[in-house]
């Protein structure tokens, strides 16, 4: 695709505009951008299209000399965005192109900052109606990740964006997350994960051409010693006496709740009168969105849903996590555990107290534990929590040292 220039007004005596123009077959229309660039008519080449030659270093020599580095930036320009629409094999049109212009050389900010396209992205997926889009608990990940990625750029003075995001800031990133934040190899592999998916988006709307992200290594998944409750702790904390603190109880009862039905925390969390049909509780799986779950009710999950006349406690997974190792600090559960994590070939062992460890997911792994030293089939455990996967749904088991000991035992009494 050939580019050139032209003057606004080549009659003219005093100096004009020089314009940039190239013609677009496809839209048969010539594209011509002002270079904001200006010299007399008599002074133009018209033949080569630039300014005239001038020798030395008078003041008009070097003028001529800086208008013309300014013209080889268009061309330059130009012949790269062409050759990368080429590349993807797109097509290329009069609008991109002076979009692209004005953010090069009119520096105009460009409506897709950094956290605006990813808000973008986010609501894209999220109004996604083919049956792709995101489910709630993907879209609060993601919204983790904004504000992890806002908080690493405010704690490291950056300024992120499309273009700037390279290995040497990817891994800033990498040490902030793990030595700032203290996640877990799994969870910095997820939220990797995440972002390189926002970035191939970005890529497919030709919001940014830098593709240096398809390299970004996830670090490894490796499983942690994540606790699990039994069954005796569990009817421990649905014991425990929290009248002087509402907001510490109905953290406590949603908990429970979820450790006797093994339902992901944003099922569980809001669940109705109309889920509950017979003796069943009935719900679409938030994951999957395709999947219809059926979980029996017991006699703990039915007396929690008849005190809160069958409407749950309504609270945010960031502050059930929260306030849930305030129940557990409370009840005095403060042995250490210790917590062995892997980043690359490096072993790294902590310890914790226990009541550190546990989420609003401990539930969900404690229920699969406990039903599994109880014998229950894996079929029919998966059948309650809605995996698909025996791979996945095996890691969430997690046979405590009692469990060691209790099944040794009764293999050689």
């Amino acid at each position: 695709m050939n580019s050139t220039f032209k003057l606004k007004e080549p009659n003219s005596e005093k100096e004009t505009l020089i314009y940039f123009r190239s013609y677009f077959g496809n839209e048969n229309k010539n594209f011509i951008y002002s270079t904001g660039e200006k010299i007399k008519p008599e002074e133009w080449d018209f033949e080569n299209r630039q300014p005239n030659d001038l020798n030395g270093r008078t003041k008009r020599a070097e003028s001529h000399r800086s208008i013309k580095k300014q013209l080889d930036r268009y061309i330059g320009y130009f012949t790269e965005i062409v050759n990368r629409y080429k590349n993807i094999g797109e097509e290329i049109t009069i609008d991109i192109i002076r979009q692209r212009f004005d953010e090069e050389f009119k520096k105009i900010k460009r409506k897709d900052d950094f956290f605006r396209i990813y808000d973008e992205f986010v609501q894209e997926k999220e109004n996604d109606y083919s049956g792709k889009g995101i489910s709630k608990s993907t879209k609060n990940r993601y919204e983790y990740n904004k504000k992890l990625l806002e908080n690493f750029q405010e704690e490291y003075k950056l300024k992120l964006s499309l273009g700037n995001f390279d290995e040497k800031i990817y891994n800033k990133f990498l040490k902030y997350c793990i030595e700032e934040k203290d996640h877990s190899a799994n969870t910095v592999h997820r939220n990797v994960g995440l972002l390189k998916t926002f970035f191939y988006w970005t890529l497919s709307k030709k919001y940014t051409y830098n593709n240096g992200f398809i390299n970004f290594k996830k670090p490894p998944k490796f499983r942690t010693d994540e606790i699990a409750l039994n069954y005796e702790q569990v009817e421990k904390i649905h014991q425990y006496d929290f009248s002087t603190s509402k907001r510490l109880e109905r953290v406590r009862d949603l908990f429970v709740f979820g450790c006797v039905t093994g339902m992901r925390f944003g099922n569980y969390s809001s669940i109705s009168k109309e889920d509950i049909q017979g003796d069943f509780i009935r719900v679409i799986d938030l994951k999957s969105k395709s999947k219809n779950l059926a979980i029996p009710l017991n006699s703990i999950s039915r007396a929690i849903l008849e005190k809160y006349d069958y409407e749950l406690p309504n609270i945010s997974n960031q502050k059930m996590n929260e306030f849930i190792k305030e129940v557990f600090k409370k009840m005095d559960f403060t042995e250490d555990i210790k917590k062995t994590m892997k980043y690359g070939d490096e072993l790294v062992e902590k310890k914790t107290e226990f009541w550190e460890r546990i989420s609003s997911h401990t539930a969900r792994r404690s229920f699969i534990t406990i039903m599994k030293n109880n014998k229950v089939p894996d079929k029919v455990i998966m059948s309650y929590t809605g995996h698909t996967s025996l791979e996945v749904f095996n890691a969430y088991y997690r046979p405590s040292e009692d469990d060691k000991v209790n099944y040794m035992n009764e293999v050689f009494k």
